[in-house]
C-alpha cells in the first residue's frame, strides 16, 4: 500500500517576517524527509487549487471576498496572529486543494494513506472569520468534499493539535454526518472546546467530542485518552473515512504549547489512527498538517508519521522525552465516558 504526500514549495511564499507560522516550517519538514531518505518511498503529488464552489459550502462569501481583496492589495493582517500576503489567496486555495486531493486519493484507493503538508493551516478558520494563523479551513473542506462529492454518510475528523479546532467544530456543529474529536490544552487559545460542547442538540448531539486536557499532559495521558475516549467514540460512530488534523505543537519542545508529548507519544497516536482506519473504514486515512513550531520537533514528528503510514518502523525518537509527572485525567475520562452520547451506555 502506498502513501502519497501532497505538498508544494509554492506554500513558502505565504510568510510574514518574524511570524512563527512561517515558510521555514515546511522547509524544515522537506529537509527532514530528505535526510531520512523518504522521498523515494512516498508518492509525491502536486496539489491543485480548489474550486471556489467548494469553499462556499464552508465559508461565507464575505470571508472569501476579504481574503481575496486583502491579498490583491499586497497583504495585511486580519488580527495580530493572522496575516495575508500577496500570494496568500492563491496559496490558501492550494492548501485546501491539497487536503481535498489527499482525501480523494485515499477514497479511490482503500488501504492507501496520504499526508497533506500544507500552509497556511486551517482548523481555526470559522465560517466567517480568519484567525489563529488560519485563512481557509483545509480539513473541513476535505470532509465536505467527502460527504457532498463522494457521497459518504459518516466522516470522522480527529484533531490532535494543542489548540482546539474551533473553526472545524463551528462548521460541523449541526452536521450529524461528521464526527469531530479534539484533544487540546484546556483554557488555551482560542478558549473553546469545553467537554460540554458535544454538537447541536437539535441535529447532531454527540457528533462533537472535546477532550480538554490540563497543561503538562504527555505521552501517558494522550495514550489513555485515545484508548478510552477517541477509539471507543470512533467505533461507535463507524466512520467511512478518518481525517486527522495533525498538529505537532503539543510536543514538549514547542514554543507555543504547554504539553509534553514526545515523538514517541505522537507515534502512538498515529499508529492508533492507522489501526482504527484499518478496522473501521478499509484503511482510509488522510493527515492534514496543522501546527508545530519547533522546527526540529516538527520535522521529526512528520518523518516518524510518514514511516508509520508507509508501514515502516518509525525509528528512534531523536529528541527524547520528559520525565516530569503528568496530571491525573481519570476524572475527565470517567465524566466523558458517563455523559457523552457516543461513550455512555445506552
Amino acid at each position: 500500500m502506498s502513501t502519497a504526500v501532497f505538498t508544494d514549495s509554492r506554500f513558502d511564499a505565504h510568510t510574514w517576517h518574524g511570524h512563527v507560522e512561517c515558510a521555514e516550517r515546511l522547509i524544515a519538514i522537506r529537509h527532514a524527509i530528505t535526510q531520512a531518505g523518504l522521498w523515494s518511498a512516498v508518492q509525491q503529488i502536486t496539489p491543485q487549487p480548489v474550486d471556489e464552489t467548494l469553499l462556499e459550502t464552508i465559508h461565507s462569501a464575505q470571508l472569501l471576498r476579504l481574503i481575496r481583496q486583502l491579498s490583491s492589495y499586497g497583504g495585511g493582517q486580519f488580527d495580530a496572529d493572522t496575516y495575508v500576503t500577496a500570494d496568500s489567496w492563491d496559496l490558501a486555495r492550494l492548501a485546501v486543494g491539497a487536503a481535498v486531493g489527499a482525501t480523494a486519493y485515499v477514497l479511490d484507493r482503500p488501504g492507501h494513506k496520504a499526508f497533506a503538508l500544507v500552509r497556511p493551516p486551517g482548523h481555526h478558520a470559522t465560517p466567517g472569520r480568519a484567525m489563529g494563523f488560519c485563512l481557509l479551513n483545509n480539513i473541513a473542506a476535505a470532509a465536505r468534499y467527502a460527504i457532498d462529492t463522494s457521497g459518504l454518510e459518516r466522516v470522522a475528523i480527529v484533531d490532535f493539535d494543542v489548540h482546539h479546532g474551533n473553526g472545524t467544530q463551528d462548521i460541523f456543529y449541526d452536521e450529524p454526518r461528521v464526527l469531530f474529536c479534539s484533544t487540546h490544552a484546556a483554557h488555551f487559545y482560542p478558549g473553546t472546546g469545553i467537554a460540554g460542547e458535544a454538537g447541536s442538540r437539535a441535529t447532531a448531539h454527540g457528533a462533537t467530542l472535546n477532550v480538554p486536557l490540563p497543561y503538562g499532559s504527555g505521552d501517558k495521558t494522550y495514550a489513555a485518552v485515545f484508548d478510552q475516549l477517541i477509539a471507543p467514540a470512533l467505533r461507535r460512530f463507524q466512520p467511512q473515512l478518518i481525517l486527522a488534523s495533525a498538529g505537532y505543537d503539543a510536543h514538549w519542545r514547542d514554543p507555543l504549547g504547554p504539553m509534553t508529548l514526545s515523538v514517541t507519544g505522537y507515534n502512538r497516536i498515529t499508529q492508533t489512527l492507522i489501526d482504527l482506519a484499518r478496522e473501521l473504514c478499509d484503511g482510509r486515512l488522510a493527515f492534514v498538517l496543522e501546527g508545530g513550531y519547533d522546527l526540529d520537533a516538527l520535522g521529526a514528528c512528520v518523518v516518524a508519521a510518514l514511516r508509520l503510514l508507509l508501514g515502516q518502523n518509525p525509528g528512534h525518537d531523536p529528541l527524547g522525552g520528559v520525565t516530569s509527572p503528568e496530571p491525573d485525567v481519570s476524572e475527565l475520562i470517567n465524566n466523558l465516558r458517563a455523559s457523552h452520547p457516543l461513550l455512555a451506555d445506552k
